[in-house]
């Protein structure tokens, strides 16, 4: 007699859940899973934690400091966005010694760095009440002027708060492309590209992805761009239609950015499961042709 057939259910098998961790954050018992980050838990109970070089779809670098909490008995600040917590942890996000912290990392920024086109960062600086005008106006910059050596993109590294956002993008976390890196010391570090070559001499394969997790818009596209500087270039005016990038068949999903009947920018969403933010040089840049220039009839 032949042994009954048993049906076993196909698929992954389940994965184990992590243990939960109980801390306490600013007076309030907080439980998440292990490994979560205090950002993460900070997020989950409500409390607003100011980053500025963290990107969810990105490997934390805890360079700009402006994330960091009070962890007790801890001799330094913690950086929250990479941190992991632990039972029975004892968290404060906005002792004393956490707001001056991160106003003097605001101010700092402020008073070496065009922060006109970063979003959120005036509000944070009202916020911490922060005075970058104490450093006097012979205070260091990193002003200079625009670097515009292509058609797609420009680069003001005048907005540049060194956050390496872009530099993650290009490289392991997204494109693999290495085009940019951090270059020199101190203050005088910056991003580069490889001996400092124009874009269209570098490793860049233009796909953008640099621009979509710039905090600053020191790294922006063209028509942005020219638009800002003329004046034209009005969010409130404008719309967004998400739509799949015609393309190829991968099926990115485009949100295209109108204003008066013009596509002036693309991006796609953080939260996308096929392109997590990322697109390619067709997807960034490849929509001009739905609003060609006028042709000429010939009767001008």
């Amino acid at each position: 007699m032949s042994e009954p057939i048993t049906l076993r259910p196909i698929g992954p098998p389940p994965r184990p859940q992590p243990p939960a961790v109980t801390l306490t954050i600013d007076g309030r018992h907080v439980t998440v899973p292990a490994g979560s980050t205090i950002l993460a838990a900070c997020q989950a109970s409500g409390i607003a934690i100011p980053t500025l070089c963290f990107l969810e779809t990105l490997k934390p670098v805890n360079v700009c400091r402006l994330c960091v909490v009070e962890v007790e008995g801890a001799r330094v600040l913690a950086p929250s966005c990479s941190r992991a917590v632990e039972a029975g942890m004892v968290v404060k996000t906005r002792s004393p010694r956490v707001v001056l912290a991160r106003r003097v990392v605001l101010e700092l920024l402020a008073s070496s760095v065009d922060l006109s086109t970063a979003p959120g960062l005036a509000e944070l600086l009202s916020e911490y009440e922060c005075r970058p005008e104490r450093f006097g106006a012979a205070a260091a910059t990193v002003a200079q002027p625009v670097k515009i050596d292509n058609d797609l993109y420009v680069r003001d590294y005048s907005k540049c708060v060194l956050c390496y956002k872009c530099v993650e993008a290009c490289g392991p976390d997204h494109q693999n492309t290495f085009a940019i890196a951090v270059a020199g010391r101190g203050f005088g570090a910056g991003i580069a590209t490889e001996f400092d070559a124009p874009l269209p001499d570098s490793a860049c394969v233009y796909c953008g992805n640099c621009i979509a997790v710039c905090p600053t818009g020191a790294l922006m596209a063209s028509r942005e761009f020219d638009l800002r500087r003329s004046g034209e270039w009005e969010p409130s005016r404008q719309t967004t239609t998400d739509t799949i990038c015609p393309y190829c068949g991968v099926g990115c999903t485009l949100t295209l950015h109108v204003q008066d009947g013009e596509i002036v920018k693309a991006t796609s969403p953080l939260d996308n499961s096929i392109t997590a933010g990322n697109l390619c040089i067709k997807g960034r840049f490849g929509w001009s042709f739905v609003s060609p220039p006028a042709r000429s009839t010939g009767a001008e």
